[in-house]
């Protein structure tokens, strides 16, 4: 079996919803002999149009390809599937891009390591037309030999492909961090949306002011992660209390005007907890204090 990643090696794609497709297809883009394989065989008819190859079964799609990608709806789906194919993943590297959390995916690698199975766990941090493109961010985490020996091929999905290092959880741990923070982003928008709403400005109108206002957002962002590793919060910019008189204004501003205030109700309640701690007087990223910590 060849141990190096040089030309067009062989892949196989288990699991064909739009996003294994979607790998499938950059792989088939970059001239790699690519094995396919899915539940619904249907699935993989325009691949199989490309070029790509149709495995009978998850055992011969294993069987064809020294790398092996599975891209499923769960941690659970897809041991259901490889599970029974221990003997032929043995000896073969394994990339589970199935999204999950980090205690499923160092469970995964304990259970493969096992099997004799070299794994490597990821995350897609795109949607499936970025694929292949350079907006696509792929993160991996495992064996740094395995990642080197595939780096190449892995490239095929998306040129923004890093490794961030030997522990499998880390990959699914930055995939939930990002969730957090795209949730947050696009809810604070939609908060915004509906308040300039209320005076008929549309939505379309709005967005090029909240793009601008977050491309500064990110300045802060960086100075806040050196206040964060340093332990120390100065009052740069502003205080939490100042942060906190505002906050009420977005509330009452909300509730005058029929709009849910939920949300800035929820994140005056995390600062009014910094205060009450002392922490009125640091900056805004004290408040990191109080999400290590659960809230019963």
């Amino acid at each position: 079996m060849p141990n190096s990643d040089t030309g067009h090696a062989p892949v196989t794609v288990i699991g064909l919803g739009l996003m294994g497709q979607a790998l499938a297809g950059a792989f088939l883009a970059d001239g790699h002999p690519t094995t396919v394989w899915n539940r619904s065989a249907a699935k993989a008819e325009q691949l199989v149009a490309r070029g790509a190859t149709l495995a009978a079964s998850a055992h011969d799609a294993v069987a064809a390809s020294p790398l092996v990608i599975i891209c499923v709806t769960d941690y659970q789906a897809a041991r259901e599937l490889l599970d029974p194919l221990g003997d032929v993943l043995a000896g073969r590297v394994l990339v589970n891009l199935t999204s999950g959390t980090s205690e499923q995916a160092r469970d995964t690698a304990d259970r493969a390591a096992q099997q004799g199975i070299t794994y490597l766990d990821g995350v897609i941090l795109a949607i499936p037309p970025a694929i292949g493109t350079d907006d696509a961010i792929l993160l991996y985490s495992g064996p740094r030999q395995a990642f080197d020996t595939h780096e190449s091929t892995l490239q095929s999905l998306g040129s923004a492909t890093t490794y961030l290092g030997v522990d499998h959880g880390l990959s699914s741990l930055y995939d939930m961090a990002m969730l957090t923070v795209m949730w947050s982003v696009l809810n604070g928008f939609l908060h915004a949306a509906a308040l300039l709403g209320t005076a008929r400005v549309d939505a379309a109108t709005v967005a090029p002011f909240v793009n601008q206002g977050i491309g500064a957002i990110t300045g802060w962002i960086t100075a806040y992660a050196d206040q964060i590793d340093a332990g120390k919060y100065p009052a740069d910019d502003a205080t939490i209390d100042t942060h906190l008189a505002s906050m009420d204004h977005l509330i009452e501003e909300s509730e005058s005007l029929g709009i849910n205030a939920e949300l800035p109700r929820f994140v005056k309640a995390l600062a009014d907890r910094a205060v009450a701690e002392g922490r009125g007087g640091d900056g805004y990223a004290a408040m990191i204090e109080q999400f290590r910590k659960p809230r019963s």
